[in-house]
């Protein structure tokens, strides 16, 4: 998978990817946490047969794939993948659709009946959410959504009532986190109503210096000014975390770049390697080649040899339970990758 990321590099060296959310559920049916599975199995197909069946344009662009007929792996992938949420791949009465592209997932029967993800690569917040609105519009065609006039739509967590949005961006903040100052930042976020989580949302810690950066309020506020409440946000975050590279290089010198070079060479050369250390490397590799020392890799590279790394990724290519074979054979995949 990871299609969504091979598009061109992102703007300003720091944001690797842009993600819009859309918690709807139908009207008649308990939410999720109350389903019975005929109720589950019948929202599923109401909403496969509207994507899949309907006279719309998106019939013969996804796919759909139940939960329930899924191994272990193949769910773990998509999580890594950043298609579907952890919750969802727990869940046997769930399903999802997604874009042969992978720009765009459907969760069915999360934390609500219907998550619309799009997620692209790079910050492109606005292009996400023009066309997870236009997917939301032909759902809410031929679906009865929970809505409300007074409080719109109705969710799960009371958080997400409102809009239902959430818009965030994964960013790479490898300076603020080695100068002490990335707690101060995400502190400073927190106060003004956004969420900051690790790599893999809610309940995630953060690998490779990553992070995603999200609203954590919908309920009184339009959509266009939540998003542009992310952006402007999110460029300060920005140039924050480009200052501090310049602080970083300053305070260094050329110890800055041997460190990026010796990262590349024990990525290189490593016999065993583990996905934490992995990450950690790549994260400086990623930092080197976003600062211009590194050339013989771009950040796109970087960043999807990042997802291939992680531990279902790894197994489903190497079938291996065993941790030191797991990692020989991650630390092979890596001086494959990086062989050129």
């Amino acid at each position: 998978m990871t299609n969504w990321i091979k598009n061109e590099d992102n703007s300003e060296n720091v944001v690797i990817s842009s993600r819009i959310r859309l918690a709807r559920n139908l009207i008649d049916y308990p939410f999720p946490n109350k389903l019975r599975k005929e109720e589950s199995e019948e929202i599923i197909k109401k909403v496969k047969d509207t994507i899949l069946k309907g006279n719309t344009v998106l019939k013969d662009e996804f796919e759909f794939y139940k939960m329930s007929e899924l191994d272990e792996i193949e769910r773990k992938i998509m999580v890594e993948n950043h298609l579907i949420s952890i919750d969802l791949g727990k869940n046997e009465n769930a399903g999802v659709l997604i874009k042969k592209d992978e720009t765009v997932s459907i969760m069915i029967n999360e934390e609500d009946h219907l998550r619309i993800q799009t997620l692209f690569s790079g910050f492109k917040l606005n292009e996400a959410w023009d066309i997870a609105d236009k997917i939301d519009d032909i759902l809410e065609e031929n679906l009865n959504y929970a809505f409300d006039e007074r409080l719109g739509y109705l969710t799960s967590c009371p958080t997400n009532v409102g809009t239902g949005l959430r818009a965030s961006i994964m960013v790479h903040l490898p300076a603020l986190v080695e100068l002490g100052y990335i707690n101060g930042v995400l502190n400073a976020a927190n106060k003004i109503g956004l969420a900051v989580r690790g790599i893999y949302g809610e309940g995630s810690g953060s690998l490779g210096n990553i992070y995603q950066i999200s609203n954590q309020l919908t309920l009184g506020r339009d959509e266009n000014e939540i998003i542009g409440n992310i952006i402007g946000i999110s460029k300060q975050i920005i140039e924050k975390e480009l200052s501090a590279r310049e602080m970083l290089k300053n305070k260094l010198g050329p110890k800055l770049e041997d460190r990026f070079f010796r990262s590349l060479g024990i990525l290189k050369y490593s016999r065993l390697i583990s996905s934490k250390e992995a990450m950690n490397l790549l994260s400086n590799v990623k930092l080197g080649i976003e600062m211009g020392y590194i050339n013989e890799f771009t950040t796109r590279d970087i960043d999807k040899l990042m997802i291939e790394i992680q531990p279902a990724y790894q197994l489903r290519l190497y079938n291996s339970m065993d941790s030191i074979e797991r990692d020989m054979n991650r630390a092979k995949f890596i001086r494959e990758k990086l062989s050129i």
